[in-house]
């Protein structure tokens, strides 16, 4: 049996039976299987938007060699006598007990938040009437926060190729669609990662594994370098093997554990707000199109750097998306994106964020702790100017040109917008750069301009980060992992579940 690999050119609404007829065009041949490796969109001549696809195909009239075996992750089985407690259900938290329950270690997931259906309900009830949940929320609960964003899984992470392999594969299985194992920018959407995290948790129980819902670590029992106990609100939980997943929003358990001589640093992260658009106008502005077939709605990165102004980025882009209340105290307002799979919201909003280093901002040294200090200030800030949870709102022409915002303005975010001077709610340093950024983007978007931007974005990703060993343990511990986006190592679902997975891939081989 032959094998070979090509890359094609096909129309955005192409067909299963086009792709087929192009490919025996292309090889000459008739009988044949295949596969799709890699699917990108080229939209970079509007008058030519086209897919380009490799693909995998097989055939007896093809001479050449056989497929590559692709390596996978290999988690041998075998019986264990060590626990191993892991806090937080998030894709960092989720994979790692995942992996160490299909070797054979007796693992426990405790989870603040609650399980993935009764959180929908909470966040349903807080968008209808702005009571908050502090169990059922955007940032905590089955799934972590990444369930209810865009679902995004790409990554920058290098190395974790193994991992992703398994995530991405662990995904389909539990109803992702097969695509996400190609398109070069997949992403499952929050409606299906409802379904995807409940059927992955009812895999980790059919595999022994324990997750206890709105379970609360509370604190740890330290000794001789190990944590011999998990203190929560449901009681006291005695390991061998502690790892934590607390996301980058859980503030009390990171001051827990630096009160415990758990070490930290401070780290570079960025803080911003959120643009939205009408989906048509980012449509016209990168295809000339308001719609195109076989494609659900266009996408943007952006980036500036200016001489003398910190850098300032879009991310976590959510086309076809809503503008969501993401705060996880019922005392601060923040904002984030999410989408579903189908991406057909009538907006588009992705974060606009400048690059923070804190101590060069603040002009001195700060300790971790002073580093969370100052961004819950920030966060309380915002939700003190609107005195609730409605989003601080300008056009973003009006944050270019400093101008009193308009009284009205049409908006996906279910809690209500109030007009703001934002660029005064932001620290001047940041709001001096997003201004210049905004203008370049302007320039590169047409329409850009005509835009809102709301809220404060503050968790593109943690502002301090633990010091860990080689072997991925805290530093001065036997058996204490931080993983994930709260570990300042990761950020978003594939690189935080990778950072799990490499954690207990190293317990694995201790034991």
């Amino acid at each position: 049996m032959g094998y070979k690999q090509i890359t094609l050119k096909l129309p955005t609404d192409f067909t299963p039976e086009q792709l087929e007829k192009k490919i025996g065009k292309e090889l000459r041949i008739r009988n044949f299987s295949c596969q799709i490796e890699n699917k990108s969109l080229d939209a970079r001549k509007k008058n030519y938007i086209h897919w380009v696809v490799k693909v995998a195909v097989t055939s007896k009239e093809i001479k050449g060699d056989e497929p590559e075996q692709i390596p996978e992750l290999d988690i041998q089985y075998k019986k264990r006598d060590k626990k191993a407690v892991v806090v937080g259900s998030g894709p960092a938290g989720f994979f790692a007990a995942y992996a160490l329950q299909k070797a054979g270690f007796n693992t426990t997931i405790i989870e603040r938040g609650t399980d993935v259906t009764k959180r929908a309900e909470g966040i349903n009830n807080f968008e209808k009437t702005g009571h908050f949940d502090s169990i059922s929320n955007y940032s905590f609960g089955e799934g972590g926060a990444g369930t209810f964003s865009d679902g995004k899984l790409t990554s920058r992470s290098k190395r974790i190729s193994l991992e992703r392999k398994f995530i991405l594969s662990s995904y389909v299985k539990a109803g992702a669609p097969d695509e996400i194992s190609y398109m070069a920018h997949p992403h499952v959407g929050s409606d299906k990662l409802k379904i995807i995290v409940k059927n992955l948790r009812e895999e980790f129980k059919e595999l022994g594994g324990e997750i206890l819902f709105e379970t609360m670590l509370e604190d740890i029992k330290v000794k001789g370098g190990k944590i011999t106990t998990a203190i929560t609100s449901k009681g006291d939980f005695e390991t061998d093997l502690f790892l934590i997943a607390p996301g980058h929003s859980a503030f009390e358990t990171y001051r827990m554990l630096i009160k415990n001589g758990v070490k930290f640093r401070t780290k570079n992260f960025a803080i911003g707000s959120r643009v939205e658009h009408p989906q048509e106008i980012i449509n016209q502005a990168q295809w000339g199109h308001k719609q195109l077939p076989g494609v659900k709605a266009a996408e943007y990165r952006l980036t500036s750097n200016i001489d003398g102004k910190l850098p300032v980025y879009t991310f976590c882009m959510c086309p076809g998306g809503i503008v969501v209340p993401a705060s996880a105290y019922d005392n601060i307002n923040i904002v984030n994106g999410m989408s579903l799979y189908q991406r057909n919201a009538k907006f588009a909003n992705a974060a606009c964020v400048a690059g923070v280093n804190l101590e060069k901002l603040l002009g001195k040294e700060i300790s971790a702790l002073e580093a969370l200090d100052w961004l819950e200030k920030l966060e309380k800030n915002f939700y003190n100017y609107s005195d609730g949870f409605k989003a601080p709102y300008c056009s973003i022409q009006d944050f270019i040109n400093k101008t009193s915002p308009s009284q009205k303005a049409e908006s996906s975010y279910p809690l209500g917008l109030i007009p703001a001077p934002l660029w005064e709610l932001l620290p001047e340093e940041v709001s001096s750069s997003m201004r210049e950024s905004l203008k370049e983007f302007s320039r590169k978007i047409k329409g850009f301009e005509t835009g809102n931007i709301m809220g404060l974005e503050s968790k593109t990703s943690s502002p301090i980060q633990v010091l860990r060993e080689k072997n991925g343990l805290c530093e001065g511990f036997k058996n204490l992992y931080l993983i994930g986006e709260g570990s300042g190592y990761a950020g978003g679902i594939i690189s935080s579940a990778a950072d799990g997975l490499k954690a207990a891939m190293s317990i694995i081989e201790r034991y």
